[in-house]
């Protein structure tokens, strides 16, 4: 959650001047592997040491609402070949019947319950884990076995942001990025993505994310139709 904006506020803490404001970063730059140092760099001494002392937070989003996030912004856009290539062609090919020869190519046009029929199909995980814009929560952050100082929510990401970087005594001027209210992914606008969903598919989708919703104390979505 925030992956993004996290990444550009912490070169800016950790960039000895080279950037002061996290907005100059390009978002494609925030991603470079060497620009910020990972547990996995570390020994295993260095990496217990910094587990016990470093202050620890993670983010997390209504789950469903993170899933039709991720289907938007992977899925949707045309400049995410990546993703189209990897996972759309693959999804194309397995759950649309009769696809046509530039779908099963570009895998450009997956539509929404395609993406759900690919997360309950079962040879999904055999092949390889959940990306990580989709895998659930407690399965990528693993919240049982490390423990946060600070579980945030996107729903209060500005407010929870600021207090982080108070937490770490970060200067007055380094300020989160405010996130866009016109693309952002809404609770109608999740509601509206599940109505073509059948209640079968809204269950067993429910149910692959239901620790998440019980472990970060979210509500089951009014829209769902769990009978």
């Amino acid at each position: 959650v925030a992956c993004t904006n996290w990444k550009r506020v912490m070169m800016v803490l950790t960039g000895q001047g080279k950037y002061r404001d996290p907005l100059e970063i390009p978002a494609h730059e925030a991603h470079v592997p060497s620009n910020l140092r990972t547990l996995s760099e570390y020994s295993v001494a260095e990496i217990n040491a910094r587990l016990r002392t470093y202050l620890k937070f993670v983010f997390v989003r209504e789950p469903l609402e993170r899933l039709v996030s991720a289907y938007r912004n992977k899925f949707t856009l045309s400049y995410n070949t990546a993703f189209h290539k990897r996972y759309g062609t693959k999804i194309v090919r397995r759950h649309r019947p009769q696809p046509s020869q530039r779908a099963l190519e570009r895998g450009d046009d997956v539509r929404f319950e395609e993406f759900v029929y690919y997360l309950l199909d079962p040879r999904t995980q055999q092949e390889e884990p959940f990306n990580e814009h989709w895998e659930r929560v407690h399965s990528l952050c693993h919240p049982c076995i490390i423990h946060y100082d600070v579980v945030g929510k996107y729903e209060t990401l500005a407010e929870d942001a600021k207090y982080i970087l108070q937490l770490v005594g970060a200067d007055a001027s380094v300020k989160f990025p405010a996130s866009s209210k016109t693309t952002r992914t809404t609770d109608d606008m999740t509601a509206q993505f599940f109505q073509d969903i059948s209640p079968f598919y809204q269950r067993r989708l429910f149910n692959l994310y239901k620790m998440d919703y019980l472990l970060f104390n979210y509500s089951i979505p009014s829209y769902l139709r769990l009978r």
